[in-house]
């Protein structure tokens, strides 16, 4: 498994905006009713990641103007609570995310939310890019930190190990320290 050194991996390096797949109107991808982008690459490589596929930086397709505005339209819907941006990894792939949330809030303010997963940790996303930042700024839950095929726990909610964490984002900027939901 790969660990970054701090502001190594850069977006603008690494990502070729593609999408791994769209998902609207699911249950499994957060809480309530979500539309969930699984965007591609991710340089982590878990052991036992459960969408390999998408750790190919070009796997799926070029994300597009018109996939937004679909996105946007899903969103409308009274029985979405939000979006969730997962893949691959999205702290890679700013370029897309960052578009898609500065829109969403901009038409929903805070009435949709926005749940991210990520392979970094808070630690580590702390010390990161400025884009890397402004998109975690854009989101309320945040489950970070790799996979680990050995604290592998099929009773988690929303974790696949339990290294991982569920964090709420606002809270935790405020205090700067990880404040758990």
């Amino acid at each position: 498994m790969n660990s970054p050194k701090p502001q190594a991996w850069r977006a603008e390096d690494m990502s070729a905006n593609y999408i791994a797949d769209y998902k609207p109107f699911n249950f499994v991808d957060g809480e309530g009713v979500r539309c969930s982008l699984y965007v591609s690459g991710c340089p982590f490589h878990c052991e036992g990641c459960y969408n390999k596929a998408a750790q190919s930086f070009r796997y799926g397709v070029p994300y597009s103007e018109a996939l937004e505005d679909r996105i946007i339209a899903d969103l409308w819907h009274e029985s979405v609570q939000g979006l969730t941006l997962l893949g691959g990894e999205p702290f890679l792939n700013t370029g897309v995310c960052l578009s898609l949330v500065k829109r969403i809030r901009r038409l929903f303010g805070a009435t949709k939310d926005i749940w991210s997963w990520t392979g970094y940790t808070w630690e580590e996303l702390m010390q990161e890019t400025s884009d890397k930042l402004e998109l975690l700024s854009y989101v309320d839950v945040l489950v970070d930190g790799r996979f680990e095929q050995g604290l592998f726990d099929s009773n988690l909610a929303f974790r696949g190990s339990s290294n991982q964490r569920i964090i709420d984002v606002k809270a935790s900027l405020q205090t700067m320290r990880v404040i758990l939901i």
